[in-house]
């Protein structure tokens, strides 16, 4: 929908039509009723130039009434929606399309030439969804009317440019939150700057609703990466309201339906994780099911055996499981076997969603609830305690940043670069025990630890003299027996 410009009473003239002389009589009351609506933030359009004149006229007498005035700035915009949206839409060159292969991003292909009249190339991200997800895109794509499908593995840069710096820096949102999705949005995003300038396309488009938090993480990236893109986000133009809808405008433009099972669950994974929302889950009252659990195992039906992991870390990053060094990718992989078949990294939480509404999500997260664990560990020995303290409340910054699609924000540019500062030192193992859904610390060591036991020890020693303490404790709890000595007027 255009913006409506500002009515003034030069305006609301020009727009009446050639006014016979009864209507001239009115024309100073229609001027002074501009001049209230303006006040009250009313616009015009130039297509409904008559429709909005009329109402001002009618309005005149009546001003004092605003819910007549809001009912008729209503009813004005349902017609705009439907009526001037297709005139307004620009014609693009080429698009390229966030592409999954499902009923929506299928039905968005021939929608976006339709209304655009534009070519459409797809864009499929490997982040680890698994081999199914891929599997006949490319012909999918093809009979859906795009003329070419574009496929990347970002698994090793999703995993050491993205999840690490995260992990290094702790980002955690509200409490539980290991930010599986909000970390693999802008790798998509900025692949999918890569892929337009590589085709020549003017414009990217993506599959999100106007309720989530993903459009604003995909857009936010299209803005620091290209600004001169154009994004077009159908969900929040056009008039399918659901999955028969959907499936409607497939069969009316001879698209192939998917035929795969719809899932009572909304789903995304990747490699990070696997979250879970929709169906019972949309009561938090209810328990989530069993069966919809699809990386790990129930603690209960876990081994009666724990599992012990040995984790290396060099610079607050982890580059091995057991002795064997392993790419980022390949390391995340293996933690997430063997967390899952110990049921580690199930969360349950309510979220507060960026665009400002509450949701409950399942979440599986078994590597890296491991890897978590292992890289907090470590810090305990490599970092004092001013320094934790610090970086603790920088990380909740970090995580909300990420939260809200701002990665290539240089606020969080330079917090990452504060974070690797901080973690130089965090280096060595920690040892892990798993056993049925917990992970438990037992055992950390560091070329870098700041523990030494020759202080720590209860035995008297030459660097810590406990008779030091007495002057330590009367200086430290100075403000506290003054406070008392006015209260007891001593």
């Amino acid at each position: 929908m255009t913006q409506f410009q500002a009515i003034s009473s030069c305006s609301s003239i020009n727009l009446l039509p050639r006014a016979s002389r009864a209507e001239s009589s009115r024309k100073t009351a229609a001027a002074s009723s501009s001049l209230h609506l303006q006040e009250l933030g009313v616009k015009e359009s130039g297509f409904h130039g008559h429709s909005i004149a009329h109402c001002i006229m009618n309005m005149a007498s009546t001003r004092r009434n605003k819910s007549a005035i809001q009912a008729v700035l209503a009813s004005d915009e349902e017609a705009i929606t439907s009526t001037e949206r297709k005139v307004l839409r620009k014609k693009l060159n080429k698009v390229v399309l966030a592409y999954s292969g499902g009923l929506d991003t299928s039905v968005i292909v021939p929608w976006l030439r339709e209304n655009y009249g534009c070519e459409v190339v797809c864009f499929t991200a490997d982040v680890g969804q698994g081999i199914k997800e891929l599997e006949g895109l490319e012909e999918k794509a093809k009979a859906s009317g795009a003329c070419q499908l574009v496929v990347k593995d970002l698994k090793e840069e999703f995993v050491g440019d993205y999840i690490f710096p995260c992990l290094r820096a702790g980002a955690i949102y509200e409490r539980k939150y290991l930010l599986g999705t909000s970390m693999a949005r802008p790798v998509i995003a900025k692949a999918m700057v890569d892929v337009a300038r590589e085709v020549g396309a003017d414009a990217v488009s993506h599959g999100c609703t106007g309720k989530g938090n993903d459009q604003v993480r995909f857009e936010l990236t299209f803005f620091a990466l290209n600004p001169e893109l154009n994004v077009v986000a159908p969900w929040r133009e056009w008039e399918i309201r659901g999955r028969e809808d959907a499936i409607e405008y497939a069969k009316k433009h001879n698209v192939p339906v998917p035929v795969t099972k719809k899932s009572i669950y909304s789903r995304d994974r990747n490699l990070w994780h696997l979250s879970h929302e929709g169906d019972i889950l949309e009561d938090p009252a209810n328990e989530p099911k069993e069966d919809m659990y699809m990386m790990s195992v129930s603690p209960q039906d876990a081994p009666d055996k724990p599992e012990y992991v040995k984790i290396g870390i060099v610079a607050g990053l982890p580059v091995s499981v057991n002795g064997k060094e392993l790419s980022p990718a390949s390391l995340l992989s293996e933690l997430n076997e063997v967390g899952g078949r110990h049921g580690i990294g199930r969360i349950d939480m309510v979220e507060n969603r960026l665009v400002g509404m509450k949701s409950r999500g399942v979440y599986e997260t078994p590597g890296g609830t491991i890897l978590f664990t292992a890289v907090r560990e470590l810090e305990s020995l490599t970092l004092d305690r001013e320094t934790i303290q610090v970086k603790d409340s920088l990380a909740l910054k970090y995580a909300e940043l990420v939260y809200a699609g701002r990665w290539f924000d240089p606020l969080r540019e330079s917090m990452d670069a504060f974070m690797e500062e901080i973690t130089k030192t965090t280096t060595g193992y920690v040892t892990l025990k798993l056993y049925k859904g917990s992970v438990t610390v037992t055992g950390r060591e560091s070329p870098y630890s700041l523990y030494r036991q020759d202080i720590s020890s209860f035995e008297s020693g030459q660097i810590y003299d406990q008779a030091d303490a007495a002057g330590f404790i009367r200086l430290y709890g100075l403000p506290m027996r003054v406070r008392a000595m006015l209260e007891k007027g001593i």
